[in-house]
C-alpha cells in the first residue's frame, strides 16, 4: 500500500532531516568509537568517579524535589490566580530555561554569596551555600524548575474543571478536592516535569560551578568529573561522559510515554 500524497516526505525535508539526525547522533557514536574500553573497570571503580556520581545522584533527586516543591505552586498562580502582570511572571520564572547558566550561577553569587544581598544576612545566622553541597543543590534547582513550571501550568490549563465542580458540588472541601482530584488527575505532569527537572539538574554544569565550586568530594558532580578529566585525561572524560550519556537515555526510554505525542 503507497502512504498518501500527504503522508510522503518531500526529498529536501528527508535531506535535511537525515542531515539533522546525523549533526545529533555522530558525536554520541564518537563517544562510543573512542571509549578506551579496557579502561572501563578501572575508570567506574576509581573513588573519584563514584563520588562525583554519587553527588550528582544526591544534588539532582534534591534539586527535583526542590523543584517539584516550589515549581508546582507556582504554576498554580500563573494557571489559576488572575493576579496583574501573569505574563511577566511568567517570563521571569521560566527565564532560567533560556538564561545561560553560568549568568544564572553568577547572579545566585551576587544574591546568596557570602557578601551577596541576600547571603550576608545568611553568613550571620551561620547559613553558607556557596562551595557546599547545598549550593550546588540550589544551583540545580534554580536551572531546573521551570521545567515543572512548564509541565504543571499545561497540565492545570488542560485538565477538565468539570471533576472538580462536581467534587466541591458534593461537599468536598477545597483541601479535599485538591488532594484527592486535581493532584491525581495531574500526576501525570507532575511526574514529567520532576524527571525532567532531574534530568536537567544531572547535567547542570555552568551554575553549579560558579555558585558551588568544583571541589572533589564536596561539590563536583559528574559533569565537572567531565570537565576536570577533559584536562588531563581525555579517555577517563569520555567514559564519564558516557554515564550521562546512559542516564539521559534512560529518562527519555522511560518517560516516552509522558514526553513525545504519538
Amino acid at each position: 500500500m503507497h502512504a498518501s500524497p500527504a503522508r510522503r516526505t518531500p526529498p529536501l525535508i528527508g535531506v535535511l532531516a537525515a542531515v539533522g539526525v546525523a549533526f545529533i547522533v555522530v558525536p554520541i557514536a564518537a563517544l562510543l568509537i573512542r571509549a578506551p574500553w579496557s579502561g572501563l573497570v578501572d575508570q567506574l571503580t576509581a573513588s573519584g568517579a563514584w563520588v562525583a556520581f554519587r553527588l550528582s545522584i544526591e544534588v539532582s533527586l534534591a534539586a527535583a524535589g526542590l523543584s517539584l516543591l516550589l515549581g508546582a505552586p507556582i504554576a498554580w498562580v500563573l494557571a489559576r490566580s488572575p493576579i496583574p502582570g501573569r505574563s511577566v511572571l511568567r517570563a521571569l520564572v521560566i527565564l532560567p530555561l533560556v538564561l545561560p547558566p553560568v549568568v544564572g550561577g553568577v547572579g545566585l553569587l551576587t544574591a546568596l554569596g557570602r557578601s551577596g544581598v541576600v547571603g550576608r544576612w545568611l553568613d550571620t545566622i551561620g547559613i553558607q551555600l556557596t562551595f557546599t553541597i547545598w549550593g550546588a543543590i540550589v544551583a540545580t534547582t534554580f536551572v531546573s524548575i521551570p521545567l515543572v513550571i512548564l509541565a504543571t501550568e499545561s497540565g492545570l490549563r488542560s485538565l477538565d474543571p468539570r471533576f472538580e465542580r462536581a467534587a466541591a458540588a458534593m461537599g468536598a472541601s477545597r483541601g479535599y478536592v485538591l488532594w484527592h482530584v486535581t493532584i491525581p488527575l495531574l500526576r501525570p505532569q507532575l511526574a514529567a516535569g520532576l524527571v525532567l527537572a532531574w534530568a536537567r539538574a544531572l547535567g547542570e554544569f555552568g551554575a553549579t560551578i560558579t555558585f558551588a565550586g568544583n571541589l572533589v568530594g564536596r561539590t563536583q558532580t559528574l559533569p565537572l568529573a567531565v570537565y576536570q578529566a577533559r584536562q588531563t585525561d581525555p579517555g577517563a572524560a569520555i567514559l564519564l561522559s558516557l554515564i550521562l550519556v546512559a542516564l539521559s537515555l534512560l529518562v527519555l526510554v522511560g518517560m516516552r510515554d509522558r514526553i513525545f505525542a504519538r
